[in-house]
């Protein structure tokens, strides 16, 4: 793509986890499969039904602007945006235009413009069912309609698909952390529309092109993989024509844009100020409370898990893409660490991102619902430091513990796992086995190393792997050097 630089600017729509709706106090619960019944006369619009403002939905998007450095605006207050589509009952929406709650902030290095907040929308559900032969129709549910819906707005500052994806997913990242959203994406409570244009220097000016909006991205790979697309797609139709200013989604089987409507002005949707909410003043929040309340986020933690725990990016990576696995890996090992102050704390990441999820994985389990304590798994771990287990018999004993809850010592004690360390028994079985393989003892004394190893893993067997390695080792060295 000569001479052509992309600018890009991202809208991330996230759905706020409130109790209630923003302007009314029908539930908001995304969990609602039957149609239209968390509805009320405010959020079906009808005449006479006045809003009231959501404290909750306020506070959550004052804390997302502290912790993401925005100012917080002295004065706010929501306007009528309208426009006309089926799934917007009132044939407007109460949204924020010239006055958004946070103004600037920074997430990753690009500057943000705005967080402001709405209502959502109603969800518009297609059937290809024919009723009386007439042709498929389209049902309308009211449940989501005037859910708080926060709305972050960038500065045209990326540069391309991968940064974006990377901005949103720790936008993400820091919602679920703040506790304020969900934010899964495959469920539309998170939704990602990208504005981009080519632009180039001609003669030491610069031309920029014409915007373009892809709307309702749903997942990290789509916002990547459609950046891209438009980018080639634009600079091809620069070649010969000019982009045109529309509205364009993302067909992720064919990997490509596709046109849907022109692209609306802020001019066309009238906004005007909503006469039913009169403007606030946001000192009337505690906002010293509010900020106390920010935690640990997502970058400081990142910083802290590789310093303190000796993690590499990757590891660190694994542990903070999910808030509860962190914590449940940082508990663990302070539990380790009362056990013994050196212990092996990578052994312990190895059993809970691999071991441990893999079970989850494996049976499908809600990590809400393990029955696996931290305190238990770092019992697990010290068993292994302290010689009692082996590897493979901790990953037997994990397994048990997953299914029944039951601390590792007991399985050991239940199950008869525990290393074999007494010499005296030991010793006959290396008796046995020394009478039983002349060949490998005489390859070994010619100097052959991996006898030994046939010897020991031979006394394993005997041992019914429950042997002490390192006591085999010892003693097969000591009977074949007399």
């Amino acid at each position: 793509m000569p001479n052509y630089t992309p600018t890009i600017g991202l809208e991330i729509h996230t759905e706020l986890k409130t109790k209630t709706k923003m302007f009314c106090d029908s539930p908001n619960n995304p969990e609602e499969h039957h149609p239209n019944v968390n509805v009320c006369p405010v959020c079906l619009g009808h005449p006479g039904a006045l809003p009231t403002i959501n404290k909750e939905a306020v506070e959550f998007v004052i804390k997302t602007g502290l912790a993401l450095g925005g100012e917080i605006n002295p004065e706010t207050k929501f306007d009528r945006k309208n426009y006309f589509y089926p799934d917007l009952p009132k044939g407007y929406q109460i949204s924020q235009y010239d006055k958004p709650l946070i103004l600037g902030g920074t997430l990753n290095g690009i500057t943000l413009r705005r967080i402001h907040l709405e209502e959502d929308t109603g969800r518009l559900l297609h059937s290809s069912r024919v009723i009386s032969h007439q042709s498929p129709v389209s049902y309308v549910d009211f449940n989501r309609a005037g859910v708080p819906l926060m709305e972050l707005v960038t500065e045209p500052e990326i540069k391309s698909g991968e940064e974006a994806a990377k901005f949103a997913k720790e936008f993400q990242l820091i919602l679920r952390y703040l506790d304020i959203s969900t934010a899964d994406m495959e469920k539309g409570q998170m939704r990602v529309e990208v504005n981009i244009s080519l632009g180039k220097w001609t003669k030491g000016v610069w031309k920029q092109g014409t915007k373009v909006e892809i709307k309702n991205l749903n997942s990290f790979r789509a916002v990547a993989e459609s950046i891209d697309y438009e980018i080639k797609r634009q600079a091809e139709v620069m070649k010969h024509s000019k982009v045109h200013q529309e509205t364009r989604g993302w067909d992720d089987a064919k990997k490509e844009t596709t046109s849907q409507r022109s692209k609306e002005e802020a001019h066309d949707y009238r906004y005007f100020p909503e006469p039913d909410l009169p403007p606030f003043e946001t000192a009337s929040f505690n906002l010293d409370d509010l900020k106390s309340s920010i935690l640990e986020l997502p970058k400081e933690k990142r910083e802290r898990f590789k310093k303190e725990f000796q993690l590499n990016e990757s590891q660190a990576e694994v542990l903070i893409a999910d808030k509860k696995l962190s914590d449940f890996f940082e508990s663990a090992v302070s539990e380790l660490k009362v056990k013994n102050p050196a212990a092996n704390i990578q052994m312990l990441f190895n059993y809970l991102t691999s071991d441990l999820v893999g079970l989850l994985n494996e049976t499908s389990t809600p990590f809400e619902e393990i029955k696996v304590s931290p305190e238990e798994l770092a019992h697990l771990v010290a068993l292994i430091e302290q010689g009692k287990i082996l590897s493979r018999g901790a990953k037997d004993i994990l397994r048990k513990m997953f299914e029944t809850g039951e601390d590792p010592e007991t399985i050991l004690e239940s199950e008869g796992l525990h290393l074999v360390s007494d010499e005296k028994e030991i010793e006959k079985i290396i008796q046995a086995v020394i009478v039983e393989n002349e060949k490998a003892v005489a390859d070994y004394k010619g100097g052959k190393e991996a006898s030994l190893k046939f010897l020991i893993g031979q006394a394993m067997g005997k041992l019914r792997g429950k042997g002490n390695p390192e006591v085999l080792k010892e003693l097969f060295l000591k009977h074949l050097t007399k």
